[in-house]
């Protein structure tokens, strides 16, 4: 049996005001053609599908699109919800669109109930039980499952006794293997600036032995692709969504599964429409520099380093880099420099001038240059005889 984890497609999300809906047709035209390829037998996509509650009509249908076009090249799918998912609309029409081979798991009563499939010819052998733990909120779930403290740990350990439970009565007949999809920051990831925050201060974070004994687990939420033990994984997402994710290389793992278990697990790799660059120095290093050439058809987050803020500096970083989409100012030396706030630097001015031109640094980070300067004291010295003619 052939299992492609993926996760956090994230369908509907822009990057920095870019739309991206085209590059996730992309991505769902690359994982079509790798089931087909691979022939591979179920997609499992571990929560955030979508990447907010309510996705808009084209969303839903690249969605729609995408389920079609993996059943159609053999494959089954298995969804859980994440925390931009909403559970119920995700889950509408669950069990009509078993019939179609696609599996949703969304709701806490589906908590225990696997898709079972079988791993050798007869009838009474090997199965492989795949299961899902959608997110699950802790206040909100914390009841149904029985648990006095609402905390990500204890719901999930709540979720993972209830599938042990099931896994042990199916395991006392037959060999039994066990895949479990759930959306989770487990301990040891290494997260990045796209996820949304499951807790303050890291309390979300679920200890990694919640899941011992399981023969593979598909986790989502984070974005980067992880091992933090042979049998759970996080895929990641399948585009970057954060320049934190410059580095990442997308993609999935391929995971074999044979009558006596997990026989390998492989990376898979997702191309990437567009590069991201990440780019700090001075002004006119970044426009002047030859080797950043691949650069100007990338995505690009820029620091400048100048001691003072240039004029027009996204103009003209546009001019080389037009996808510039984020620009910040760290001058050198600035971390070494005397930290004063705007007021007290105001009550050390010593005339209007100097008032003026403390405003403008303090709005645009850097100082005027002599003709505004100039400019600044003509107008100044108008309102000064206006002053006196009246």
């Amino acid at each position: 049996m052939r299992l492609l984890h993926t996760s956090d497609w994230h369908l509907g999300r822009s990057f920095h005001g870019v739309g991206m809906l085209e590059a996730q047709r992309s991505f769902v035209d690359q994982l079509v053609a790798f089931v087909r390829e691979q022939k591979v037998d179920v997609v499992l996509i571990a929560g955030d599908v979508y990447d907010r509650a309510l996705p808009g009509v084209d969303v839903v249908g690249l969605l729609d699109d995408a389920l079609v076009r993996l059943t159609d090249a053999g494959a089954t799918v298995v969804l859980t919800s994440g925390n931009h998912d909403s559970a119920i609309r995700l889950g509408f029409a669950s069990r009509l669109l078993e019939r179609g081979g696609v599996h949703l798991r969304t709701r806490l009563d589906d908590l225990a109930t696997p898709l079972l499939l079988p791993l050798s010819d007869d009838d009474a052998g090997a199965q492989l039980a795949i299961y899902g733990i959608p997110w699950l909120e802790p206040r909100l779930v914390a009841g149904a499952l029985g648990v006095d403290t609402a905390s990500h740990f204890e719901v999930t350990r709540a979720a993972t006794s209830l599938v042990r439970a099931d896994l042990a009565v199916r395991a006392a007949a037959r060999t039994v293997h066990s895949v479990v999809l759930a959306h989770t920051f487990a301990s040891g990831g290494i997260s990045s600036d796209s996820e949304r925050d499951l807790s303050i201060g890291g309390v979300g974070a679920v200890p990694l032995d919640l899941f011992d004994g399981f023969s593979y687990v598909a986790l989502g939420h984070l974005h980067g692709r992880q091992e933090l033990s042979p049998a759970v994984r996080y895929s990641g997402s399948p585009l970057a969504y954060s320049f934190s994710e410059a580095r990442h290389r997308k993609g999935g793992w391929l995971v074999d599964i044979t009558a006596d278990g997990v026989d390998s697990v492989t990376e898979v790799h997702w191309e990437a429409p567009r590069e991201l660059a990440v780019l700090r120095g001075t002004l006119e290093e970044l426009l002047a520099d030859d080797g950043l050439a691949w650069a100007e058809t990338a995505y690009c987050q820029v620091t400048l380093t100048d001691a003072q803020r240039p004029a027009q500096a996204m103009e003209r970083l546009r001019a080389r880099f037009p996808d510039t989409l984020v620009l910040g100012f760290d001058p050198e030396g600035a971390k070494d420099a005397p930290k004063t706030s705007y007021s007290s630097r105001l009550a050390s001015a010593v005339d209007d001038l100097s008032v003026c031109c403390g405003f403008l640094e303090h709005v645009r980070g850097r100082s005027a240059d002599e003709a505004e300067a100039a400019v600044l004291a003509e107008a100044l010295e108008v309102v000064r005889l206006e002053g006196v003619s009246r």
